[in-house]
């Protein structure tokens, strides 16, 4: 599958956030947004999945405009920045109700083996970070949306993750964005650099150092 996003004007109390946009990012790849703090980077998925509603848009899915919110297609999964799973809930209903294997998952995560029969509120941050990206990645989609899917992992537990991503991306739309640039760059096929409201795609990876994201010497 080939996801595009187009011309994005987004405004925020007549100040314009987003124009100019254009990402492509297909089955098989890892597409990645970077960009510094308040961006729009969060916005961008969100118009994208079809929480936020801008101005203008276009998505075209395989060459073909899609004219209803993504979300509403039943094609794609959605991790936000925050927790989307209640507190209160177990674990194994969490994966009952996704249709999701916890042993395998446990074999990923052998340190949850204690957690099935906890709930949530149970978890620190971190821990609950990993059980949501595990449940947005492995659940059945064709597209994945990813918002700062290291953010509170421990290094061992983002180098699971980043390896869940390579086996997803086989048959899966990846779409991701996280501050930790140099994970974001070790997982990613596609690099845009959103900057000004809009995207340039990043041919050379010491482009991200001539357009000021990244200090000189940073790579």
């Amino acid at each position: 599958m080939i996801f595009e996003l187009d011309n994005v004007e987004l405004y925020f109390k007549n100040k314009r956030i987003l124009n100019g946009i254009y990402l492509k990012a297909e089955t098989g790849q890892v597409t990645a947004i970077l960009g510094r703090n308040g961006c729009g980077k969060s916005s961008l998925l969100n118009i994208a999945f079809g929480n936020l509603k801008p101005k203008y848009k276009l998505i075209r899915l395989n060459s073909k405009p899609l004219l209803k919110p993504l979300y509403l297609t039943g094609l794609t999964k959605y991790l936000p920045q925050y927790n989307f799973i209640p507190s209160g809930i177990k674990l194994s209903f969490v994966f009952k109700l996704y249709q999701l294997d916890w042993d395998s998952f446990t074999e990923n995560f052998e340190a949850f083996s204690i957690y099935k029969s906890s709930k949530l509120k149970a978890l620190s941050g971190g821990e609950r970070r990993i059980v949501e990206t595990y449940i947005i990645l492995k659940t059945k989609s064709d597209i994945v949306f990813l918002d700062e899917p290291f953010s509170h992992l421990s290094p061992l537990h983002i180098e699971t993750v980043k390896q869940m991503i390579a086996e997803e991306k086989e048959h899966k739309v990846i779409i991701i964005s996280d501050h930790l640039y140099q994970h974001i760059i070790e997982v990613s096929d596609t690099i845009y650099l959103l900057k000004n409201g809009a995207t340039k795609k990043i041919e050379k990876l010491t482009e991200l150092e001539d357009y000021k994201y990244l200090s000189e010497g940073s790579l």
